[in-house]
């Protein structure tokens, strides 16, 4: 019964949700390996193969999570298609190894979001929040600082001093720092195995490496919307 409960509150992540997020590392390796470059070159092209994982991933995640969350996950998988289109296609942040969005990447986001969201609920984490807090703060602080005055990742300076900003005005909750720790994982892995590549400078002025560690601060704006829209949800089925 106490298991039930907790999913359909998203009190606490239950132990099926948890060992999902821990395997998410593998899972984004392997998924985006299929997807890669020199998978392409030395076997065939795997897009699809990534394409079906990632949406069978997507489900089992959608499965084990409570209702406030299986909402999350579905309205982020919209978000982030959008999102998709207006800084891959209009701004040019960055661009896929083809000319077309992949499917698996709106359903990624959300795995993305989930795994985050289920780290950030697990009794240990809870139990630890202020501790965590200062660890985070401290490490996200060194990690924009090095990138931005080490490596002339300008753009990450900037907008890693904006993700403060919206923390700051979230009351510092860690469950954006796992997030932006999960965004970091599959911006590093889908970088390294040429998925997608971000330009030298974006808005063609701003110096950044590839992939940016400033762009949690997307992910982090795109949760306040996420969790705006979801509110909106939930309180007109309150109201039927």
């Amino acid at each position: 019964m106490r298991a039930v409960y907790l999913v359909k509150n998203d009190k606490e992540s239950t132990v099926p949700q948890i060992w999902l997020a821990m395997l998410f590392p593998l899972f984004t390796v392997s998924a985006l390996g299929v997807d890669s470059v020199t998978f392409l070159q030395t076997y065939f092209d795997g897009r699809q193969l990534t394409n079906a994982l990632a949406m069978l991933y997507f489900a089992l995640m959608f499965y084990v999570s409570g209702q406030h969350l299986r909402r999350l996950m579905l309205v982020m998988v919209m978000l982030s298609y959008l999102g998709e289109i207006i800084f891959c296609k209009l701004l040019g942040m960055y661009a896929y190894r083809t000319n077309a969005i992949p499917l698996y990447v709106p359903f990624g986001h959300a795995i993305v979001y989930a795994s985050g969201f289920t780290f950030a609920h697990t009794r240990f984490a809870i139990r630890t929040d202020k501790q965590f807090r200062v660890i985070f703060a401290v490490t996200f602080a060194c990690l924009f600082l090095y990138v931005g005055l080490v490596l002339n990742d300008i753009f990450s300076l900037v907008f890693g001093a904006t993700f403060f900003l919206l923390l700051y005005k979230k009351r510092w909750q860690n469950m954006y720092y796992f997030i932006a720790l999960c965004v970091i994982f599959i911006e590093l892995t889908g970088t390294y195995f040429k998925c997608w590549t971000w330009v030298p400078r974006i808005f063609g002025f701003m110096p950044t490496i590839n992939p940016p560690m400033g762009a949690v601060f997307f992910y982090g704006g795109g949760d306040v919307l996420l969790a705006k829209i979801v509110a909106i949800w939930e309180k007109r089925k309150l109201q039927k």
